[in-house]
Order: structure tokens, then sequence, then C-alpha cells
């Protein structure tokens, strides 16, 4: 039995196919990437809403929403670095989450350690400020977190005056017996950064006297710091 010849496409037919299958390549390699898109970070209902929500669970919702903006930032295809984040948007959060569960540390430990240390001074001036008037809910918790906004202030911002707004009110509203002393004498140290020796040698000679610092070591340094401020007020 006879094999039948193996037909041969014509030559234009080939050209036709192999010109169909270039374009096709062509227009692939053309034609831009979808790319994918940060979405907008959703606005919370009201404080009662999220705890009618919640129901009766406060505290997992607030943890539930501090995971969610927490990685916020890295969405499926693309990253968005903090300093391109709607930071009013991002302090609506905080301020719910830390309504939603006040003994939580991690809203303001994110706004003073993360947010608030992009270098863009309108954003971290926006974050030291809900710092404080979280702070001001009270002091004796949330000091540390004024604690490095005075650090921010000073260091970051170039902000003395600032600054010494924090220091004084650390020093004044944060008394609790486990607040440390040195977030109590940042008070002085911004104190003689500012020029404002006689205050801070007040403040200092106050302290010194009252008996509150029983560390040998450090009663012997912030004796030493109180001479240095004689000498330098006296010049």
């Amino acid at each position: 039995m006879r094999s039948r010849p193996i037909s041969v496409l014509p030559w234009r037919v080939i050209a036709a196919l192999l010109a169909a299958l270039s374009l096709q390549f062509l227009v692939h390699w053309l034609t831009p990437r979808a790319q994918a898109r940060a979405t907008d970070l959703l606005t919370l209902p009201s404080v009662a809403v999220l705890r009618a929500a919640s129901l009766d669970e406060p505290i997992a919702l607030a943890k539930m929403l501090m995971l969610y903006l927490q990685a916020f930032d890295n969405q499926p295809g693309v990253s968005i670095p903090f300093r391109d984040l709607d930071y009013t948007g991002v302090e609506q959060w905080l301020t719910k989450i830390l309504a939603l569960d006040p003994a939580s540390q991690y809203p303001l430990l994110s706004a003073s350690r993360l947010y608030g240390e992009v270098p863009i001074a309108p954003k971290q001036r926006q974050m030291l400020d809900f710092v404080h008037r979280a702070f001001l809910q009270d002091p004796n918790l949330r000091w540390p977190w004024l604690a490095h906004g005075v650090l921010i202030a000073k260091h970051q911002l170039k902000d003395l005056s600032l600054a010494a707004t924090f220091a004084k009110d650390l020093r004044e509203l944060a008394t609790g017996k486990d607040v440390p002393h040195w977030a109590q004498q940042m008070d002085i140290f911004i104190r003689e950064d500012t020029n404002e020796l006689e205050s801070a040698k007040i403040l200092l000679g106050g302290l010194l006297q009252s008996g509150q610092i029983s560390d040998p070591k450090e009663w012997h340094f912030l004796n030493a710091k109180l001479k240095e401020l004689e000498r330098k007020s006296s010049k």
C-alpha cells in the first residue's frame, strides 16, 4: 500500500502565518502591562458603630484593625512608601483603634516609631500632635511615645519649642511611680538647649533636694550637671 505524500503548504501561506505570529508577539510586547494600583485606605465608621459591630469584643476588633493598617503599605503587586500614605486617614484609624482599646500601645508606637519618622515635616508634626493628644488622656501609660516625640522634635524637626512643650508636659503630668526619672528630666536638658539656664537650674536643684534620686551614680551625674549650669549662667 502506497503512502500518501505529505502535502506542503504554499510558501505564501507559511509567510502569512509567520507574519501573523510575529504581529502577535509585537502587539504583546508593545501593549502596556496592567499595573497594580494602590487602593485607598477605607474610611472607618464611628467608634459607636465599631463597638456595636465588635459584638462586645472591641479589643479583638482593635487588634484586627491594627493588623490591617500595618499591612496596608503592602498590597498585592504594589508597595506603598509610608511617605505616600494619606496621613489624615492613618490618623483617623489610629484614633479609633485607640478608642476601642485604650490600653493598647501599638497605635502610639506606630505613630511615633513608624509613621512619625518619615522625613516629611508636616506628616511628622501630624503624628506627634496625635501622640501628644493621646498622652494628655493617660500620661502615666503613654509617656514613652511622647518622650520619643521630644527626640523627633529636637533632632529631626529641629523644633526646640515643640520639644520643650512635650518635655514640660512629661515632667508635670507623667508623675506615676512607673515613669522613670530620665523621662521627667528631659525638660531640664531641653531648657538648657534653649538657654533657659535659670529655669533648668531651679528644676534640677529641686529634683536633687526632693530625695527622689536614690541611685548614687544618677545623683552625682545630675549634681555635676547642676554645677555645669551654674558655671554657664554665671558667665
